[in-house]
């Protein structure tokens, strides 16, 4: 059956429809969903907000930031004006229950032009500090009452720490059933990452590799060329490790050392994500400094300009102590990793904008070029998530002559050769959401594991202050001590 026959009328509530979330991604994800056909055929985007905006006011707003944000430019105006005749706005203010009883009286007005009672997609697009106050008025206003239609979307981060996570799934529960939130990580929707299941688990010469056995390490590394621009405010009171570690990389680490899976069902492939949380081993308080590292940047060169430390940043304080980078050495207690360390790094203001993983194999025992003079380099799977979208098998050949010479080369599969305009993250998780399908978003306990394994060291450093910051430059690739953290196992970063 085709998909979007599942796809029932729906009536997308968005709060904070005015914030930039809003206009670089989540609208243009409803519009190019729109033009390929993969929205409800009945369906309304009602845009909350707090200014005194008529309709055509917020529409042109949208249009403008479509020609900007969207893979789709504005090219064909008689489709605008379809799209367009969907979107509503709404003045509301998140505190006051007149709002919500004024946004219930839209919805039974949308629900009878319809002619049914529609899906209910609410959109949280606001600060984490706001979730409890929206859902306990959707609560009291009775707007989210059955679980089988209504739906609502968190952004992260999903608390500050574990027991604020416990609190915050135990309130979003008096509303909302579990299989109704939808925790959204954009990073799970990229093409790259959602590949790994297919290509694990649908490759017999790879899944019976993917093991102690044969692998030597893993790398995740999420580096970012910019500052933290305009999030200066809020950046200072999050930090790296909360702002990626324990969502991003955390979740990527999941897919790639996750137990197959006995189905694609939701259910069973959150299961075995939240087994690989569990296994992931804590750091001990007291070796926190072994296995962690944690850096600040300072000013430096990047793309041949020069730019200003974290500390003189736009809402930092002059003496901050807020990390924009952190390495991990992480290692699973499970039959399957036991032994394989799992490195995790992101940092600020790094040399260039990569994010990939690196799957890397162990040597062969008994080579028949050991102990002479060819160099074998170690193969290696690299899944590039961005700026490139691509998966490549490095090996060893031998160089084209008479000579027998040897020399690495890459077999590459490239996403954007095959397509390329494919689907933005956002587009990935927003149809998941319309269609119900929960696999790529975060349930509870995973939520509640992920903010377990970086516990003890968001206590050791809310103690122990680093001293050296600001520890490295920025345009470079971190502090020194995340080489020493690879260098101590005769690894490097790749």
């Amino acid at each position: 059956m085709d998909e979007n026959n599942l796809l029932r009328p729906t009536t997308i509530i968005i709060f904070g429809a005015t914030g930039d979330l809003a206009k670089r991604k989540l609208f243009p994800a409803f519009y190019n969903l729109y033009i390929d056909g993969r929205m409800p055929e009945q369906f309304n985007i009602v845009a909350l907000g707090r200014g005194d905006n008529n309709d055509e006011d917020f529409r042109s707003y949208i249009k403008e930031n479509l020609n900007i944000f969207s893979r789709n430019k504005l090219s064909k105006e008689e489709v605008w004006i379809e799209f367009k005749s969907h979107i509503t706005y709404l003045k509301h203010q998140i505190d006051q229950e007149d709002s919500y009883r004024n946004l219930n009286e839209k919805l039974k007005i949308f629900d009878a032009e319809i002619g049914e009672r529609a899906n209910r997609l609410f959109y949280l697009s606001i600060g984490p500090d706001f979730i409890a106050t929206i859902s306990e008025h959707i609560k009291n206003a009775g707007l989210a009452g059955n679980p089988v239609q209504d739906r609502i979307v968190i952004e992260k981060p999903f608390g500050h720490d574990k027991n604020s996570a416990i609190e915050l799934n135990n309130l979003l529960s008096q509303t909302f059933k579990e299989e109704q939130i939808y925790r959204i990580d954009h990073y799970l929707g990229k093409e790259t990452v959602q590949n790994i299941l297919a290509f694990r688990f649908g490759n017999s010469i790879f899944e019976p590799l993917w093991n102690q056995q044969y692998i030597e390490s893993v790398q995740i590394t999420v580096a970012e060329e910019v500052g933290v621009e305009a999030r200066g405010s809020f950046y200072e009171g999050t930090g790296a490790l909360k702002d990626m570690i324990q969502n991003h990389l955390l979740q990527i680490l999941c897919m790639v050392a996750m137990e197959p899976p006995a189905s694609l069902e939701s259910g069973e492939i959150r299961d075995r994500k939240v087994d690989v949380l569990k296994a992931i081993r804590r750091i001990p308080v007291e070796k926190v400094d072994h296995y962690v590292v944690r850096g600040q940047y300072g000013k430096g060169i990047v793309d041949g300009k020069e730019v200003i430390g974290y500390r003189q940043e736009k809402g930092i304080a002059e003496n901050s102590d807020t990390e924009t980078y952190v390495a991990i050495k992480f290692y699973l207690d499970n039959p399957r990793w036991k032994g394989v360390p799992f490195y995790v790094r992101t940092g600020k203001r790094m040399k260039e904008k990569q994010s990939y993983i690196t799957i890397q194999f162990k040597p062969l025992p008994n080579s028949t070029f050991s102990g002479t003079q060819h160099h074998l380099s170690p193969n290696k799977l690299v899944i590039n998530i961005q700026p490139l979208m691509d998966i490549r098998l490095q090996f060893m050949t031998k160089k084209t002559g008479l000579t027998l010479a040897l020399k690495p080369v890459e077999m590459i599969f490239d996403y954007f050769s095959c397509q390329e305009d494919s689907p933005e993250a956002y587009e990935t998780l927003l149809q998941d959401v319309l269609l119900g399908d929960l696999t790529l978003f975060m349930r509870s306990d995973q939520v509640e594991e992920a903010w377990d394994v970086v516990k003890n060291i968001q206590e050791y450093w809310a103690i122990h202050k680093n001293p050296f910051f600001p520890n490295y430059e920025a345009g470079s690739w971190g502090p020194q001590a995340g080489n020493i953290l690879l260098e101590r196992k005769s690894h490097d970063w790749d």
